[in-house]
């Protein structure tokens, strides 16, 4: 018997779970897109965009995916033939890389895996090394939503300016923005992009930009714009159809600026962070459990170089697909696919999964995922150890308490 039915829950990572209220502010008329309340809003959305990046930065919106965030960064930052170095710590850091060669780029790839974090002095022996400056800009995740490690910004920011070099530091904070501590002011990031359908908990189709004065400097010499992509009429039009090359995305707006209040102005971004650590360690000490008597484990083995809003684990023997495979037939809950783990042509390819914390997700949510969770390894007789829910549950409760 199927116990599915009722309101479904989503946790992958991204789209995450969109709040009532959100889609309550993008259901109505469409607006007159030439003046009045629309182009009023949208100046406080910019100004909120950089206020949950902790930036002054500049902002360019874009309706596109984060892939398109990507490519915009991509073609305002390079000219063809110019040079990058790409940090990788998983399947997105090698796709921002495989975008950056399919525009042109010349990549430099220095791959870390995807079970530990970025080692900031690789990154300055390399800048060290451009005796000729070459590499234009420094590409590297934050979080890498497949294998769920969290990088050290600030660290590599120090180690570039400890090799002198001038480039650009470029970070991918798609699965990270609005769930973890993220600073681009103090941490020196000069580009960084994130999309809409994650930790600001609006549907996908709304892409960012975020961009420093050296970094829109930069971008005057760059031979791969296009009208669409150029982020300089975008960050600095006289008109508003120019922030949007053309027509607003105007119920996206309605609904991230809903987003916005309810991170920034009713629950206070400090404790957006504060709480997406809570979950992440609930969803760990439930793992730390289980994996006592089992293949069971997570994949990212040091607590400070995981991620707060998504957790990748690893389950033996097709486990993870065939768990997978259960909880959506049967509790009514759809956990994320491994990436980059292993290829879908390979066996080990069911030995990964993903649970997301990111966004509108509370205590329940989460204890109630991890409870589906550990039905589904009774029923399936995955071996595990027994306790997962006491530990998980007692996470919660310190955090509380604190």
């Amino acid at each position: 018997m199927s116990l599915a039915n009722g309101r479904h829950y989503l946790a992958i990572p991204g789209p995450s779970v969109v709040p009532d209220r959100v889609l309550a502010a993008m259901h109505r008329p469409a607006p007159n897109i030439y003046d009045g309340d629309i182009v009023e809003m949208t100046r406080t959305i910019f100004d909120d965009l950089r206020e949950v990046a902790r930036s002054s930065a500049h902002v360019a919106l874009y309706i596109s995916n984060g892939h398109g965030a990507w490519e915009a960064a991509i073609a305002n930052m390079f000219s063809r033939g110019e040079k990058a170095l790409v940090a990788a710590t998983g399947h997105f850091g090698h796709g921002w890389a495989d975008g950056a060669r399919g525009m042109g780029v010349d990549v430099d790839l220095i791959d870390f895996g995807t079970s530990a974090p970025v080692d900031a002095g690789r990154i300055e022996h390399a800048l060290a090394a451009d005796r000729h400056q070459r590499i234009r800009a420094v590409l590297m995740t934050h979080v890498d939503t497949a294998s769920t490690l969290r990088n050290d910004i600030a660290a590599v920011r120090t180690a570039m300016d400890a090799a002198g070099h001038p480039a650009l530091l470029a970070v991918d904070a798609i699965a990270s923005l609005g769930c973890e501590e993220l600073r681009f002011d103090d941490w020196g990031i000069d580009v960084m992009v994130a999309a809409s359908q994650k930790g600001l908990m609006v549907p996908p189709g709304l892409g960012f930009v975020w961009l420093s004065d050296k970094a829109l400097a930069a971008s005057g010499s760059s031979d791969l714009v296009t009208p669409y992509w150029d982020w300089k009429p975008r960050t600095s039009g006289t008109a508003f159809y120019q922030y949007f090359a053309g027509t607003a995305p105007t119920h996206h707006l309605y609904g991230l600026r809903e987003a916005l209040t309810m991170i920034l102005r009713e629950e206070g971004l400090d404790q957006v962070w504060r709480h997406h650590r809570a979950l992440a360690r609930a969803v760990w000490a439930a793992f730390d459990v289980w994996g006592r008597d089992g293949d069971i484990r997570l994949i990212v083995a040091d607590p400070g170089a995981r991620a707060h809003a998504v957790t990748a684990a690893r389950i033996g023997a097709g486990g993870a697909a065939r768990l997978r495979q259960w909880l959506e037939a049967n509790a009514g809950v759809t956990l994320g696919i491994g990436l980059g783990m292993a290829s879908p042509t390979d066996p080990a390819y069911g030995d990964f999964l993903r649970v997301a914390h990111m966004g509108h997700v509370n205590a329940h949510m989460t204890l109630g995922v991890l409870a589906a969770m550990e039905a589904g390894l009774q029923a399936l007789g995955i071996p595990h150890a027994t306790g997962a829910l006491d530990a998980a549950a007692a996470a919660v409760a310190a955090a509380a308490r604190a």
